[in-house]
């Protein structure tokens, strides 16, 4: 083992990521809680965090640490179940092996009850998104970096753009988080993503970015920040002035997720727009909530994409 007894403890985070494929019809058995076996997400959410305590006593030259924190979440197309796993912890080396084995295990457990009902079953695409922490600081997976996804068809021609709101990140006080934090969960979906913005809380700067996103070619854009009920929070009502449809349920369905792991989840005020032809997401300001909020609607997005174009729905 590597002697790390004289580094500094600091925070340590990691996101991994992978994806489990199979036909359509098990996808739906298992988003639905329909496999013969069971229920098979809160039991991959187990196994995921289960791996994440015991990846030392799995990997011979891990350290064992003291993890405060770990979180499996799923998300979900009509080709693939996409796991996410977030370790974090204050120790002397990093957490990627944990937030790596918490992915592998959960999809293996999803593998072990579908595999009864469908043998094309593949797993693939485990990888790191994030880690911060240490004297390396902070890094992430970038949109140029290359996506080893090649079966998950629903986002592979998506061209998304990120539009970040901040009066403190626009000022140079701090850095953006959440627009990088969100480029990389798309591309780890398979989109592209086209373009990104870093602007302080303002309706006019917020309907130009918009528009110049649009024109350039983005048909999904994804902005963070001012969905809240502060006095700077202008995000909503900006994009209702600009929109011809809102859509609630996308608005719905990430505070009722969000519920499950705050309390505060009901003041935020994320939607969905549609904007000249384009699907127009607004998500919470902090990289954690933009992510976790993004992960819930994913699923939606690219057969809303499709549906606005005049497509016929199943």
């Amino acid at each position: 083992m590597v002697n790390v007894g004289e580094k500094p403890v600091t925070r340590r985070e990691c996101l991994a990521t992978g994806k489990f494929f199979a036909k359509p019809s098990t996808i739906h058995a298992i988003r639905e809680g329909l496999l013969p076996k069971g229920n098979a997400l809160p039991l991959a959410e187990a196994a995921g965090i289960l791996a994440v305590k015991k990846t030392s006593e799995i990997l011979p030259l891990c350290h064992p640490l003291p993890v405060d924190a770990a979180s499996v979440t799923f998300s979900f197309d009509d080709a693939c179940v996409t796991v996410h796993c977030r370790v974090t912890a204050h120790a002397k080396t990093g957490v990627e092996m944990e937030a790596l084995s918490g992915v592998s295990a959960s999809l293996l457990c999803i593998y072990d009850l579908a595999k009864g009902i469908d043998s094309e079953l593949e797993l693939g695409s485990i990888q790191l998104l994030e880690k911060s922490g240490g004297k390396s600081g902070t890094w992430r997976k970038t949109p140029d970096e290359p996506n080893q996804t090649t079966r998950n068809a629903p986002w592979k021609e998506v061209r998304a753009a990120i539009i970040t709101l901040s009066d403190r990140c626009a000022r140079g006080e701090t850095e953006d988080q959440s627009g990088p934090a969100l480029a990389g969960f798309l591309t780890a979906l398979g989109a592209r993503v086209v373009g990104s913005r870093l602007i302080p809380d303002d309706a006019e700067e917020l309907r130009t970015a918009v528009e110049g996103l649009i024109t350039s070619g983005a048909e999904l854009v994804l902005t963070t920040g001012g969905t809240g009920v502060g006095p700077r929070d202008i995000t909503p009502e900006t994009l209702q002035t600009m929109a011809k449809k809102h859509i609630p349920g996308f608005g719905e369905r990430m505070r009722s997720e969000g519920l499950k792991k705050t309390h505060l989840s009901p003041l935020s005020r994320s939607g969905a727009y549609l904007i000249r032809g384009s699907l127009v997401i607004s998500l919470p300001g902090s990289p954690k909530g933009a992510v976790e909020s993004l992960e819930a609607v994913a699923s939606l997005i690219p057969h809303a994409l499709k549906i606005q174009k005049g497509a016929s729905h199943p």
